[in-house]
């Protein structure tokens, strides 16, 4: 089924604590007609909209169509962590790609950051992006392996941003006793995705950009110019861009071949507060070590905001709240009773090695997707540098697409019922503690 519409109607936004605080947001008319272009982008996400703003900046002219709002999918629903390099530490990019190539893409993760905070500064303080990841490893050989990796990024990439921490340090700080050890990462953070997105999508169209929302793209014509098929109209374009993730239908069989859609869910307690400091002592986002991970931080109002993934199919659970719930209060009994007034779900791309992939579909047709839940920063960049290849300056989008990134076996056809097996057996493994 569509991912598109499996778990949403067209344009209505999910009731998130994000939709109720984020907020008056713009409307914007579908495509009607034909409309001829040199930039169509499939998706008004962080990838969409950063290529947008970098290919209408270069003075191209750009359209962006989404079957949705902007900033409908993922990029207004997650769980708003800003980190720092991929899924893979740097070590593991090393031995895979060798050391000139691992610094390259970190240099890259290092821009997205800075990227990201230079556009809130300037056009998005609302989103209140703010400082500090705390990782947190339940084993004291995931601690070593965190300890290693800030050591690592410390002693050959001068990043002294990241600092381990032993039991009694990050006890200090996230007041749970799961946890054996971790980092704190200064130089990551966290934000309100939806205002960041929003920004995002005005900044497009002040740079010129047009933005059609509520027209699904349902075929992708290649060629020279290509033609995007919608309900409405036609684009032809000279370029293509395809940033629809994991709520991207099956226009495109290269792209399915190695992103699969998966979902993931928050829920947003009830204001805590002075209490919060009983669960975070400082401001600050923390996502752990599980393969099905844990991630939270406090809201603005000191909502706790928990996320989790444990949902292999594409369609939502009917309940949702429960088993966030038992995982919150596993970590936090502290939390035992508190009330939730939200949850929601949101659809992910995720690939093999959970790495981002990016990919060359065609001479003129490009395709960003598969941030696997670390995409704030880094979908971003993906879509700058899609631009910058569009505009004739590829060398960037080479580097982002050296990541390891194989398809699923089988393909389309046999990615989700093997990625069920996999996720259910780490999963296992996680509760198991082994």
């Amino acid at each position: 089924m569509n991912p598109l519409y499996r778990n949403d109607r067209p344009g209505q936004m999910p009731r998130s604590w994000y939709v109720a605080s984020g907020g008056p947001a713009e409307e914007r008319a579908a495509l009607e007609g034909e409309r001829r272009c040199d930039v169509a982008i499939v998706g008004a996400g962080f990838t969409g909209l950063w290529a947008a703003l970098t290919a209408a900046r270069a003075g191209l002219d750009v359209v962006v169509l989404d079957a949705h709002r902007a900033g409908f999918g993922a990029s207004g629903r997650n769980g708003g962590q800003v980190g720092s390099g991929f899924n893979k530490g740097q070590l593991w990019l090393e031995q895979r790609l060798g050391e000139s190539p691992a610094r390259q893409l970190w240099d890259l993760a290092e821009e997205a950051k800075r990227q990201l905070r230079d556009f809130c500064a300037e056009h998005a303080p609302e989103a209140r992006y703010l400082p500090g990841v705390v990782h947190g490893a339940y084993s004291e050989k995931e601690a070593a392996g965190d300890r290693a990796e800030a050591e690592h990024l410390s002693r050959a990439y001068g990043y002294d941003a990241v600092r381990p921490l032993g039991r009694d340090e990050i006890r200090g700080i996230v007041r749970t006793d799961a946890y054996h050890g971790g980092t704190y990462d200064s130089g990551a953070g966290h934000l309100h995705p939806l205002r960041y997105a929003r920004a995002l999508a005005r900044a497009a169209e002040a740079a010129g950009a047009t933005i059609h929302e509520l027209t699904e793209v349902t075929k992708v014509e290649p060629g020279q110019p290509a033609v995007l098929h919608t309900p409405g109209g036609r684009v032809t374009a000279d370029h293509v861009i395809l940033a629809g993730n994991g709520y991207l239908p099956g226009i495109m069989p290269e792209v399915a071949e190695r992103v699969m859609p998966i979902n993931s869910f928050i829920a947003a307690t009830e204001p805590l507060g002075e209490r919060w400091r009983e669960v975070l002592a400082e401001d600050i986002a923390v996502a752990d070590s599980r393969f099905v991970v844990n991630y939270y931080r406090m809201t603005e109002d000191r909502r706790f905001l928990f996320g989790g993934r444990e949902s292999y199919s594409i369609g939502f659970p009917t309940d949702i709240t429960t088993k966030l719930r038992q995982r919150m209060e596993e970590l936090f009994p502290q939390l035992k009773g508190t009330r939730i007034d939200n949850v929601w779900g949101g659809t992910l791309g995720i690939t093999m090695t959970r790495l981002p992939a990016l990919q060359r579909i065609g001479p003129n047709i490009l395709s960003g997707a598969g941030f696997s839940g670390h995409g704030v920063a880094l979908s971003g960049m993906a879509g700058k540098v899609m631009a910058e290849a569009v505009a004739g300056q590829a060398g960037r989008f080479d580097t982002f697409s050296r990541l390891p990134v194989p398809s699923f076996p089988g393909g389309a056809r046999y990615r989700a019922p093997l990625l069920t097996l996999a996720m259910t057996w780490f999963s296992l493994r996680d509760r198991l503690g082994i």
